[in-house]
């Protein structure tokens, strides 16, 4: 087991430094400048260029910047074991792990107070410019924090993270910053202390903590370091050192071809270590651009293809998709951040957005093009968090995002179809108007991170939890205090038992992941079936659940829903935030329903549900589901040790299926159809003819929709369902279309196990096959045999149809 790994905040490591735009630099610069050319690049990768410090929205932020640093540098009061008097560092007990974090937590955002400071100071429109009293309070700073604290004579205490990124990273932005009053000897012991904390031995090998995202933040350190310190070989080390993050992996950290991001080794991460990473190398890429130094390993390119394979994908209107967040999605405001800034899932998005701005600097000039029409359009779509005045971006970050919306390439709508991550269990389908995205558990995906003190509550994320979106409405869904004030036992889209858990159930970092191993599904591009084999969280719950991704709806089913924890096991519809006053209309087969909060009922043999400006739910051949109005109270603090403790109250609208306790082989069935009205609705519950399920047992769940000539079924045991039979387990989706016929196959096992398929069709001939797949047969029926390799890819033949 490695070390535990970091805590880091959105906003410091993944947004505000992280995504900055760069000027070009010098294209030949000389050996004997170049230390000087690449300091002055990351000043200005620090800073910005090409802005007026008097318009908006930077006068606003620059003003605010000077604000903070004139309060910190008032409230600065060196003496033994403190800067600031809220922030002591000298731990007293390095036995007590707690008090060992907190300790050195403290000393790193010493640290970047000072750096902030820093900034003000070299910043033009802050009222603290060049101002000469603030920069004998850094300077003071920095050599109070030297003497008692980060020197080279001092052993680390609490999270090696501070110790190796946070803290480094901060001085060496502010010795860029405030070079030409550092002096020779306050330069050597800077760069004494950060090799002492940081030696070269911290990237020698990829594993532990030296790995994806936190692998570019060491590199990043050197690279500074040899800077600061002239020193070629440090910044040859750093260059070097990214080499191991490029290539794909098939299990653990890092990217993989799939499109999927792991860190921490069982934690899909692209919406913040992820960030983190194409952030840290963006930075990289454009320091050391022209230099002796620029990255050319030709694995460079495997970052480039992220921005659109595995960073686009969850990004919506703005917002960075919660499901691949881990526990940054409970961080809400921080105690230590002085600014009081939120952290949700479009400031989340809105550094990621800022970080492909800053990458298509290094890209070819189709992939610029490409990347600012798509950047133009998220910055165009985000009406509930506009990009262009984000709290979460500086200055610097702001310009280079005005200059893409400002600029000549169209804005690229959002893109419609299905992407499959069976590296990471994770499903995500975009329609024109709305999109949805699954989270999903297996034996190599957690459940939900926690760690840190953060993110406690999140049990049953991976529970089959499924998130949506409209394309202008319902975008501050999960933004909205969602997670601090949500019922965590009522996640949307959810299995769950009511077995009561404690705060960070099942152990931190990722560790706790079911015993399962069928969870993946088939697609082809635009429709898809999808399943996960779930196993509740230290619970004796079993269910089999299904989604079909379809045109305007996700058809849902679970089987086999089983029990023996004394307790009752729900099947969650849809758990809504209707905002801190919504009231939203609710409709049960057309007949309204109350609106006071508090408001319950059993609804006995329904066939349709809607809620006004959000969505329609049907229940095929009707259902007794139950329904809860309620206005929730919580704060952030309660899942998250860090975070700010203010309450805050939201109203829910809540529908599920009651199982009851202990219940054998439960089962439940019903069609979500987002942005839906309650005409669509109830015509589509009206027309019987829509859709038929197949199946809906433990053994097999499959689906048959004749108006889109699809077909897809989930095998958990080989068998027979309508006209498919397959030998062994494995996901099938067919969609037949003027005349021909797409069979897409999976292995969700994946134990490299040939799965034989027939089809009870007619097929005259094959038009295409993947290497993967052996025709059999053709005439009466489709025979295939598909080798499906270990990695729950899907493989596809095209047939023609008589």
């Amino acid at each position: 087991m490695p070390p535990p790994p970091s805590r880091r905040t959105v906003l410091v490591a993944a947004v505000s430094a992280l995504a900055l735009s760069a000027p070009a630099p010098p294209a030949h610069a000389t050996t004997a400048d170049a230390y000087d050319t690449l300091r002055l690049t990351w000043r200005d990768l620090l800073l910005g260029t090409g802005f007026s410090p008097t318009t908006e929205p930077y006068a606003a932020k620059l003003a605010a910047l000077g604000a903070t640093a004139r309060d910190l540098r008032a409230t600065m009061a060196p003496t033994g074991g403190s800067l600031w008097p809220d922030l002591p560092y000298a731990d007293p007990d390095p036995d007590t792990d707690a008090e060992s974090y907190t300790y050195s937590g403290n000393l790193g955002t010493s640290y970047h107070r000072l750096r902030t400071m820093a900034e003000a100071y070299a910043q033009p429109g802050t009222g603290l410019t060049g101002d000469t009293a603030l920069r004998t309070g850094i300077l003071t700073g920095l050599d109070h924090l030297h003497g008692q604290a980060y020197n080279a004579s001092r052993a680390r205490y609490g999270n090696w993270y501070n110790w190796q990124i946070g803290i480094p990273q901060a001085l060496l932005d502010i010795d860029v910053l405030l070079y030409d009053h550092l002096g020779a000897t306050r330069v050597a012991d800077h760069c004494a202390a950060v090799d002492h904390f940081v030696p070269d031995s911290a990237v020698a090998s990829y594993t532990g903590t030296s790995t994806g995202a936190n692998r570019v933040d060491l590199c990043r350190v050197l690279a500074l370091r040899g800077v600061i310190g002239r020193s070629p070989a440090k910044l040859a080390l750093a260059r070097d050192a990214l080499s191991p993050v490029f290539p794909y992996v098939t299990s653990g950290d890092g990217l993989h071809a799939d499109g999927s991001f792991i860190q921490h080794r069982h934690v899909p991460y692209a919406g913040s270590y992820g960030a983190v990473m194409l952030g840290g190398l963006s930075l990289l890429f454009a320091l050391l651009k022209g230099s002796p130094w620029e990255v050319t390993d030709s694995g460079r390119q495997i970052v480039l293809d992220s921005v659109e394979k595995a960073y686009a994908p969850f990004v919506l209107n703005g917002l960075a998709m919660d499901g691949v967040s881990g526990r940054a999605v409970s961080r809400g405001v921080q105690k230590a951040d002085t600014r009081g800034i939120r952290q949700d899932d479009h400031l989340r998005g809105h550094g990621i957005i800022a970080c492909v701005a800053l990458l298509a600097r290094s890209a070819s000039a189709a992939e610029k093009a490409r990347w600012d029409g798509m950047v133009k359009g998220w910055i165009a779509r985000d009406h509930y968090s506009p990009v262009l005045s984000s709290p979460a971006l500086g200055v610097a970050a702001l310009a280079r995002l005005k200059a893409v919306a400002d600029g000549a390439s169209p804005a690229l709508a959002e893109p419609v179809g299905h992407r499959l991550f069976p590296g990471m269990d994770r499903a995500v389908h975009r329609r024109p108007g709305w999109a949805a995205a699954l989270s999903m558990a297996s034996k190599r995906i957690t459940y939900y991170e926690n760690g840190n003190g953060e993110n406690l509550r999140a049990w049953h994320s991976g529970s089959g939890m499924l998130y949506w979106w409209g394309g202008d409405f319902a975008n501050g869904q999960y933004s909205d205090s969602f997670w601090p004030t949500v019922d965590p036992y009522r996640l949307p889209g959810t299995t769950a038992s009511s077995k009561a858990l404690a705060d960070g159930e099942g152990g931190a970092w990722g560790a706790a992941r079911p015993d399962v191993r069928w969870v993946g599904g088939a697609t082809d591009g635009t429709y898809a079936a999808v399943g996960q084999y779930l196993r509740g969280l230290s619970s004796t719950l079993l269910a089999k659940k299904s989604w079909f991704f379809l045109d305007d709806a996700v058809v849902c089913l679970g089987a086999g829903i089983h029990g023996r924890d004394g307790t009752g096991v729900e099947s969650v519809v849809d758990n809504r935030n209707l905002g801190a006053s919504g009231v939203h209309a609710f409709t049960v087969d057309g007949a309204p329903q109350p609106v006071t909060p508090g408001w319950s009922a059993t609804l006995a043999g329904a066939r349709w549900a809607h809620l006004a400006g959000h969505a329609g739910y049907v229940f095929p051949g009707g259902a007794t589901v139950k329904a809860l109005r309620q206005a929730r109270t919580g704060a952030w603090s309660d899942i998250n040790r860090g975070a700010a403790s203010d309450p805050v109250t939201r109203r829910y609208l809540t529908l599920w299926f009651d199982h009851g306790t202990d219940p054998t082989w439960a089962t439940y069935a019903y069609v979500l159809m987002p942005g839906a009205s309650a005409a669509r609705t109830s015509a589509r519950a009206a027309d019987t003819g829509w859709l038929t399920v197949l199946a809906n047992t433990a053994d097999q769940q499959g689906v048959r929709v004749p108006s889109l000539g699809l077909t897809g079924v989930n095998f958990w045991f080989g068998g027979t369902v309508g006209a498919v039979t397959v030998s062994v387990p494995a996901s099938v989706m067919i969609r037949e279309s003027g005349g021909t016929a797409t069979v897409c196959v999976s292995g969700p096992l994946r134990d490299g196990a040939a799965i034989e398929l027939t089809w009870s069709r007619p097929v005259s001939s094959v038009l295409a096959a993947d290497p993967s797949v052996q025709v059999t047969a053709t005439g009466s029926a489709l025979k295939l045999r598909v080798t499906p390799g270990t990695l729950g890819a899907v493989h596809k033949a095209v047939v023609r149809l008589p």
